[in-house]
């Protein structure tokens, strides 16, 4: 299988956002603002990457019985590396993604990608099958971020572009969230046909 369609496949045909419908606890919650989706995005995608390579490398040691738990201590330990990195270099966005960063360790799209790919290819196209699902959910996350920051906040990454007049607070709540993610998907499913 060649790399660069392995890519393609994750950011297009097999989106975890708006194609899979995958990991909606962190969509949903997190994309407040543009930042928040694109921090939690590169947050997950570390952790992809990283549990893709190492079950990909240990898939033969494995037993049967015990892959899912050992797939999960994998991607716990991801998790806590990436969480007392956060806490130390970057403890604003810890502080606001905080909830959610141990939250990576049940995400469905993880658990899923090491169940599917990684269990049954080798650590080189685990690892780009990692790139492509994580920047995929990334790129899903940031946009559904930078739409309900700019229809909320009236801004994207912080910087102003509308007037407070045209802010509507639906938007950086819950519910706006559901509602920008429908007309998302409807938008990519038209697009696509």
């Amino acid at each position: 299988m060649n790399y660069i369609s392995i890519i393609k496949n994750g950011i297009i045909k097999e989106n975890p956002t708006f194609v899979l419908m995958l990991g909606m606890c962190p969509t949903l919650a997190t994309t407040t603002s543009a930042i928040n989706g694109l921090s939690m995005g590169l947050a997950t995608m570390f952790v992809l990457i990283c549990s893709n390579v190492v079950i990909s490398l240990i898939k033969k040691l494995t037993p049967d019985m015990v892959r899912i738990p050992v797939f999960i201590v994998v991607i716990a330990s991801f998790v806590t590396i990436l969480q007392m990195v956060m806490q130390a270099y970057v403890p604003s966005i810890y502080a606001t993604l905080g909830l959610f960063i141990p939250l990576i360790v049940v995400n469905c799209v993880i658990l899923g990608r090491a169940e599917a790919f990684a269990a049954k290819n080798g650590p080189m196209e685990s690892l780009m099958d990692g790139i492509g699902i994580g920047l995929g959910f990334t790129l899903g996350l940031t946009l559904l971020g930078i739409c309900r920051e700019l229809l909320g906040a009236g801004s994207v990454f912080d910087y102003k572009l509308l007037p407070e007049t045209y802010n509507m607070l639906m938007f950086v709540l819950p519910p706006g969230a559901f509602i920008t993610l429908g007309f998302l998907v409807a938008a990519i499913n038209k697009i696509k046909k």
